[in-house]
């Protein structure tokens, strides 16, 4: 245990005193305290590695004979006497960082070791308060030191003087070259002078690069009241500026008038508010917020940033009397804002003395405006009084009414036409301007009154356009007074004496009075007069026997019925349609009645009276036609081409392509196959046919491939070549289909004969759907195409009241057995005739 306790401290008080004991009570009592060795600065700072910091020693012979020489003094000198000390390590402040040591170089060894003795002196004398003798003994021996040591100074102060050292050079910047002795030397063996940078060209630094520290916990951002060190600059080869001059001097010099050049401009009032108006107007508008600062001992609200670090820049930048400075520039501030303040108050009352004042313009204008009113009032009132009480005596005319009206519209037409004066006229004119039509015949005489009435609409409507609305409340002064006073007339005359197979009295009297009349008196009349006489006379119109066209005395209201017309229009197809059906195609009045209606009928209307009354009659009348170039009659061909302007151009083209050119190709075809056929004469007949058609067929694509086609037969025969036949491939193909249909359908008949038998359709000279059609007219049905609608790419035809569908290749029919769905089912004739007898009405 004792082997292993070597080299340990023992934690008793054994060591600590001399002649100890403990006492009959347990207290303990000792005759001296044990002495100790005192701590010295090396011994704090090291600790138990104080003797083994010889590796580390560097060459700096300075600092290591301070250190052996204050080792050995306490070596030398233990001084028992003194109490126990604590040296420190140094002072730190809160804020601050430690100082770092400096270490002296070579010129700062004497000066650092005297300053350190008299800092040990100081203290010898401060610890040293001992009465006894053995204390004086002991005062005594540290003055020797003391004096030794004074002696010592001033001996290393003559060899400094010796040396060339003097006492005013400053010694040497710590870390600086001339500090090092050794490397100063190595550096002027280099080629390197005092003064200039290192390098060839010397353009090398010689201060060493300065650290900042940075607060704690700053990182890299900006920190307030911290500056940042400045970028490093090359310092040229100048001389280093002077010192600055001391503090002292420089707070005496705070004060005088030649302390500072710089002063603050001193502002007027009007410059002031030029330079915030000039702000305001560059600045662009913006939301004003609060900033509440509560950095100070009372919080404050401010709307901006500007000045929020005056008094930080004020305490960095040491201005004298910072609390002066910012109650003065309070008080400028305070001012500045009463200035503001008081310069918009001002503004406000200016605004609102100019506002008033253009209140008061605007009230006396108004003012002057109604008293002038009232003047107009009271004269326009005096000229109404005067005319009703001439009115009650019976004395007032139509002429000088008329007047009086004239010059208050002309002196005072705002207010007459505000009040509505023009009733007032209006009423006082009814009764007169009845006296002055009594009697009159609007449709023997219709140019009388039209200068009156034209002369009052000029006083009641004036350039007002018409109200083309049938609203009785719409309706103006003028308009009320022509429907009082003239409608009646016309109604009257037009109703008794008015035929409407006779227009020119109505259209005389309409044309004469057409810029008089307002609409709706238009429009009464053409609704009560003469849409009635009209709708009249086309129910008694008979075709058969009239010898005056229907278009005669219709159409000329066509611009003025619109679209009443059509009533008028079902009418008239209803009526032709009636005769139609027993037309023949060499009665050319039927083109003469029909023809005025193309325009007037719609298309589709148009379209189905042309297909069911008038193509099948030129169709039979065509197949009828002859074409004998030896003896040609042209009477069957001259009736059809006068319909080419009536009938829709495709209706046209294919009837003269089937029932036409098909006899025409092969008369030519036969000619030209005839031995010594004349061209001469033949080219004359061709061109004889050409001329025959119109010029809207002869624009037709279709006509016009239908007659190259005999030209080219003509120029194969005219060269010698064989003469193609006119269809005469089409022919092969047709009949090969033919057969396969016929084929086919004889397969099908035998199912079908019992159910489906036609009565009459063994006639051999009539095909199945003209058999169905000669039925239809023996049971007094109509038979007729349904335009534009198809089932299964087959034409629709209607059969009495049933839509039918007639298969010529299958020899069936096919019945629609209700109208609006799409639902077809084969039918025989006999439930067609049912279906027609139960979709009569009882």
């Amino acid at each position: 245990m004792e082997e292993d306790a070597e080299g340990m401290d023992r934690l008793d008080m054994d060591g600590d005193f001399e002649g100890g004991r403990f006492g009959r009570d347990g207290e303990f009592y000792y005759e001296r305290r044990r002495e100790r060795a005192p701590q010295t600065r090396d011994d704090v700072l090291y600790g138990v590695f104080a003797e083994g910091d010889s590796d580390y020693d560097s060459d700096d012979d300075t600092g290591n004979r301070r250190r052996r020489r204050k080792r050995r003094r306490d070596d030398s000198e233990p001084d028992f006497s003194r109490p126990v000390q604590f040296e420190s390590a140094g002072k730190f402040m809160p804020s601050k960082e430690p100082e770092p040591e400096e270490r002296p170089g070579l010129g700062s060894a004497a000066a650092s070791s005297s300053a350190a003795a008299e800092e040990d002196g100081a203290t010898d004398e401060e610890a040293l308060d001992l009465p006894t003798a053995f204390g004086q003994r002991i005062q005594e021996g540290a003055r020797a030191r003391r004096e030794e040591r004074e002696r010592e100074r001033e001996i290393a102060a003559r060899r400094r003087q010796a040396s060339g050292l003097g006492a005013g050079k400053p010694p040497p910047a710590p870390g600086s070259l001339e500090s090092n002795s050794k490397v100063a030397k190595m550096m002027a063996m280099m080629g390197y002078k005092t003064g200039m940078g290192l390098g060839k060209n010397a353009q090398g630094i010689v201060a060493p690069l300065q650290s900042t520290l940075r607060p704690k916990n700053a990182g890299l951002g900006s920190v307030e009241g911290f500056k940042e060190p400045k970028p490093f600059a090359a310092k040229e080869n100048l001389p280093p500026p002077p010192p600055p001059p001391a503090s002292a001097k420089k707070e005496q010099q705070r004060w005088s008038k030649k302390a500072s050049t710089r002063k603050d401009p001193v502002l007027t009032k009007n410059e002031l508010l030029a330079m915030r108006n000039e702000q305001e107007q560059d600045e662009q508008p913006m939301v004003v917020q609060k900033v509440i600062d509560m950095r100070g001992p009372q919080a404050r609200i401010l709307t901006d940033l500007k000045g929020l670090s005056v008094e930080q820049e004020m305490e960095a930048n040491d201005v004298p009397m910072p609390e002066l400075q910012y109650n003065v520039r309070l008080l400028v501030d305070e001012s500045k804002a009463d200035i503001v303040r008081l310069d918009g108050q001002l503004r406000r009352e200016q605004e609102k003395v100019a506002s008033l004042v253009r209140e008061k313009e605007k009230v006396a204008k108004q003012e002057a405006l109604q008293k002038r009113q009232l003047k107009v009032m009271e004269t326009i009132a005096e000229v109404l009084e005067q005319v009703r009480v001439d009115d009650t005596a019976g004395v007032l005319s139509l002429e000088g009414l008329l007047k009086t009206f004239q010059e208050l519209k002309v002196h005072y037409a705002e207010e007459f036409k505000i009040c509505n004066v023009a009733w007032i006229a209006c009423r006082f004119a009814h009764p007169l301007l009845i006296r002055v039509f009594q009697g009159w015949q609007p449709l023997q005489n219709p140019l009388f009154g039209l200068e009156v009435m034209s002369s009052w609409k000029h006083l009641l409507q004036g350039d007002q356009a018409y109200d083309f609305s049938d609203s009785v409340e719409s309706m103006t002064p003028y308009a009320q007074l022509v429907s009082e006073v003239i409608l009646p007339a016309v109604r009257i005359s037009g109703t008794n004496s008015w035929e409407a197979r006779d227009p020119e009295p109505m259209l005389r009297f309409l044309e004469s009075w057409e810029q008089l009349l307002p609409p709706i008196v238009l429009q009464s009349i053409l609704e009560h007069v003469i849409m009635p006489k009209l709708s009249a006379a086309v129910d008694s119109w008979d075709p058969r026997r009239e010898k005056v066209p229907i278009h005669v005395w219709v159409h000329p209201w066509l611009l003025m019925l619109g679209q009443r017309i059509e009533t008028l229009c079902h009418s008239i197809r209803y009526k032709l349609s009636s005769v139609l059906h027993v037309w023949h195609a060499h009665d050319a009045s039927a083109y003469a009645v029909l023809s005025p209606w193309k325009d007037v009928f719609d298309p589709a209307s148009w379209e189905d009276l042309i297909v069911r009354y008038i193509i099948p009659k030129l169709k039979m009348a065509l197949q009828e036609f002859q074409i004998n170039p030896a003896n040609q009659k042209l009477d069957q061909f001259n009736w059809v081409m006068i319909w080419a302007s009536a009938i829709p151009v495709h209706h046209m083209v294919h009837m003269l392509e089937v029932d036409f050119f098909s006899k025409w190709q092969q008369v030519l075809y036969h000619w030209l196959c005839s031995p010594n056929p004349d061209f001469n004469e033949i080219m004359n007949w061709y061109k004889g046919w050409k001329g025959l058609f119109p010029p809207e067929l002869l624009a037709n694509e279709r006509i016009r491939m239908l007659l190259t086609a005999g030209l080219d037969m003509m120029n194969q025969a005219a060269e010698g070549l064989e003469v193609v036949q006119p269809g005469a491939r089409e022919n092969v193909g047709y009949l090969r289909a033919t057969e396969k249909r016929q084929f086919d359908a004889a397969q099908q008949a035998s199912q079908y004969t019992s159910y489906h038998a036609v009565p009459g359709a063994a006639i051999a000279d009539l095909s199945f759907k003209e058999s169905i059609q000669a039925y239809a007219v023996e049971q007094g049905l109509l038979f007729m195409p349904r335009v534009g609608k198809f089932y299964n790419g087959m034409p629709v035809y209607e059969f009495g009241t049933v839509s039918i569908c007639i298969d010529s290749v299958k020899r069936l029919l096919y019945a629609q057995p209700q109208e609006g769905i799409e639902r077809w089912s084969a039918v025989s004739l006999t439930q067609l005739m049912e279906m027609n007898r139960m979709a009569r009405p009882r």
